[in-house]
């Protein structure tokens, strides 16, 4: 059973007055614990934190529960987002992507592979890799930063949502035309930007 269904009553549909505020002031109303705010940012993420989900997990069952759960964290943690490193929209999808992710550990240790079908563990990161690695995220997060609003928010929301451009521009009510056209410019920019870091390759498939 979810935690979100056991721990909090199931989001209901927002009334209309918070239709108009910004997914960050949505995040500092769920933070002084309104539930009509969480219930808001539901409807808004919903659709694509289940699509994400279920791509990662490969169960609807599961799927639902991450996201519900995800949710629960966004009720408990609000108080600790800062709007200065990541947008709501991208805040919120990455606990539902470490969500999913903690669900397929969990199922992999509860079907218990057999040793001889089980992969070889992985080597363990060396320090010097580490804080490469963290280095790295932080040039990206920055690069992003330098983003136009609108640039950044279609490729977070293209990146984690899995979102094709036709269905971003439903979800931003935004021409199709004028999507691509963000998209297009803003992963010219961020190319720019990580070029200049030395870190161009980030963004190879």
């Amino acid at each position: 059973m979810s935690l979100l269904l056991t721990a909090a009553p199931p989001p209901a549909k927002a009334p209309r007055n918070l239709a108009h505020l910004s997914d960050e002031s949505l995040l500092s109303l769920v933070a002084s614990s309104d539930d009509n705010a969480l219930a808001e940012l539901y409807d808004r993420f919903g659709g694509i934190a289940y699509g994400l989900a279920l791509r990662i997990l490969r169960d609807e069952s599961l799927a639902q529960d991450a996201v519900q759960e995800a949710f629960l964290g966004v009720w408990r943690t609000a108080d600790r987002f800062l709007a200065e490193r990541a947008s709501a929209s991208t805040w919120i999808l990455t606990l539902v992507h470490r969500r999913a992710v903690d669900l397929v550990r969990r199922e992999d240790r509860r079907r218990g592979d057999p040793l001889e079908s089980a992969p070889e563990p992985a080597a363990a990161e060396t320090v010097e890799e580490q804080a490469t690695t963290r280095f790295q995220r932080r040039v990206v997060q920055e690069a992003l930063r330098q983003l136009t609003p609108e640039q950044r928010e279609a490729l977070e929301l293209g990146y984690y949502g899995g979102l094709s451009q036709s269905e971003l521009a439903e979800r931003l009510g935004q021409p199709l035309g004028t999507v691509k056209s963000r998209m297009f410019s803003g992963l010219g920019r961020l190319r720019e930007l990580l070029g200049q870091a030395g870190l161009e390759e980030s963004l190879s498939p």
